[in-house]
């Protein structure tokens, strides 16, 4: 059952991956140039700054998430070969709370920048803020694009840190609260040598 969940989370891991740079890579590649009233205006990702947070907090997810799948093929090699001794406890809690973060960092930001480009097509007259969709169509879509893009890859970053907290939580008791597996059964064989 393990093998199982070890690949299904190296594929979640994978096609994270690959959402997360396609959505840095639309969103940092976009631009559109445009002539308004009299001069040429050219939009990029850079005139919205929670576009610009997107781009950096995407590209660093993907590479959290590339370096965890390394780590976890270099550590399953390592198991095999018994090289790797001791409790795996603290390095599941880490490995939990790191996605956890990944997974809500990036959700938090995909909706920031959901919200901005919401106010990019609709404009803000009391703010004097014009709508950018009705003149840069192709930019608004290919963001629209990206954010579909980065919402998935939301998605398969909480099943993946649904599979951490199985993988960390299956090393407890069931019966006796925070107490390891193996230190229940070796607490239950010395008090029957008793």
């Amino acid at each position: 059952m393990a093998l199982e969940i070890a690949k299904v989370e190296a594929i979640l891991r994978g096609s994270a991956i690959l959402l997360l740079v396609s959505t840095a890579c639309l969103v940092g590649l976009d631009s559109q140039t445009k002539f308004v009233i009299f001069y040429e205006k050219e939009v990029t990702y850079r005139d919205l700054p929670t576009l610009q947070v997107l781009v950096y907090v995407d590209a660093g997810a993907a590479a959290y998430n590339l370096l965890q799948l390394i780590s976890r093929w270099f550590l399953s090699a390592w198991i095999s070969k018994g090289n790797l001794k001791g409790s795996y406890r603290f390095l599941s809690w880490g490995c939990c709370l790191l996605d956890q973060l990944a997974a809500y960092i990036t959700f938090a930001v995909q909706s920031a920048a959901l919200e901005h480009s919401v106010l990019a097509i609709t404009g803000a007259e009391v703010f004097q803020w014009m709508k950018w969709c009705n003149r840069f169509t192709r930019f608004c879509f290919q963001i629209g694009g990206a954010l579909a893009c980065g919402y998935t890859a939301s998605v398969l970053m909480a099943m993946i840190s649904f599979i951490s907290a199985f993988n960390l939580f299956r090393l407890y008791s069931p019966k006796i609260f925070l107490r390891l597996k193996g230190y229940i059964e070796s607490f239950q064989i010395s008090d029957c040598k008793l």
